[in-house]
């Protein structure tokens, strides 16, 4: 911890830098850095011979980082406006030093959990989100799949921060940072970070979060500390008894870039479309909980999860029991998409 606090007050004697060249420089610094790691991964599991790559996946992680960042570029003088139109009527003034970078970091930590939080349990958010976890692998590279549509709607978690009066450079050179951490936590080459585990978010925490299995969905919202999700009751720990399935269900058929990016969206139209239900109706199937059907023949996540809780709670045969459970699970879902 005192190695970050160092950190950040060092980041105060480059302000002018990212007041002209902006927060964007932080990613340019560490791309040569993530591109090494990359390479350094692949080249540790091929030795090992895990098969936690794959050519096709790497690819469309780095198309979506691509669309994602050139959309990014467009959406930043409009997400700079709305931001400093919040930071001009702000209701404090803050003096810069190390405590208020600190104060930056944690308020803009805690906005990301926010916004991931509604990014799972809204549908048209889960829509955008969707693309970051239906990869069926999990590496580095995942850390670069990123929602492409998201910066549409970023902004409107981080305004709030520019209202309580920190800088809006300042609050994406925070998200920048932290966005950085969180991509290095994609990785299945770590087990345990030791203490840091009740602190920071760490890779058997994100495994937790890029898992389809019942028991670990929507857990682990965090990217920077884990302090939130334990404070808010959406922290699950990696469970040896309860190995890791990465992607979502039901799975995605097809590997098309244009299919993937644009799934989740397809169901949407699809559902708010049918005949003989209500308007009230077809915004729910925008804004509530993926899962969440007019007719009650869906279930979301929590509804999924009560059922589990139920199933397991003898430990008699838990693994017969969590496949059978994520067996009706996937066939559930698939039943409601066909319909």
């Amino acid at each position: 911890m005192l190695f970050m606090f160092s950190f950040i007050e060092k980041m105060l004697d480059f302000s002018n830098m990212f007041k002209t060249e902006g927060p964007d420089v932080v990613y340019t610094w560490t791309i040569p850095v993530f591109a090494a790691i990359i390479f350094l991964e692949m080249a540790y599991s091929h030795f090992n011979k895990e098969k936690i790559y794959e050519t096709k996946d790497v690819a469309t992680n780095v198309l979506f980082a691509l669309l994602n960042y050139g959309l990014d570029i467009i959406m930043k003088g409009f997400s700079l406006f709305i931001m400093m139109f919040f930071y001009q009527h702000r209701l404090f003034d803050w003096q810069e030093g190390i405590w208020y970078w600190i104060a930056v970091f944690l308020a803009q930590d805690f906005a990301y959990y926010v916004h991931h939080y509604v990014d799972h349990h809204s549908r048209v958010f889960w829509a955008v989100h969707i693309t970051h976890h239906n990869s069926d692998y999990f590496n580095i590279s995942t850390g670069f799949r990123s929602p492409v549509f998201q910066p549409l709607y970023r902004y409107l978690f981080f305004s709030p921060l520019a209202f309580m009066g920190f800088h809006p450079w300042h609050i994406l050179v925070a998200y920048s940072s932290i966005q950085i951490y969180g991509t290095f936590v994609h990785t299945q080459s770590i087990k345990s970070m030791g203490f840091l585990e009740y602190i920071l978010v760490t890779p058997s925490h994100h495994r937790v979060h890029h898992a389809c299995n019942i028991k670990y969905l929507d857990r682990n919202m965090g990217m920077g500390l884990i302090i939130w999700d334990k404070i808010f009751g959406t922290f699950e720990k990696e469970d040896p008894e309860v190995p890791v399935k990465y992607g979502v269900y039901p799975k995605i058929k097809s590997k098309d870039p244009a299919t993937m990016l644009f799934y989740e969206w397809r169901r949407i139209g699809k559902d708010i479309r049918q005949p003989g239900i209500s308007f009230k109706d077809r915004l729910k199937y925008l804004f509530y909980s993926p899962g969440w059907r007019h007719d009650g023949t869906g279930k979301t996540v929590k509804q999924y999860q009560k059922e589990y809780k139920e199933k397991v709670k003898t430990p008699v045969k838990v693994q017969e029991q969590l496949l059978e459970s994520e067996n009706q699970y996937s066939q559930l879902i698939q039943h409601a998409e066909d319909k």
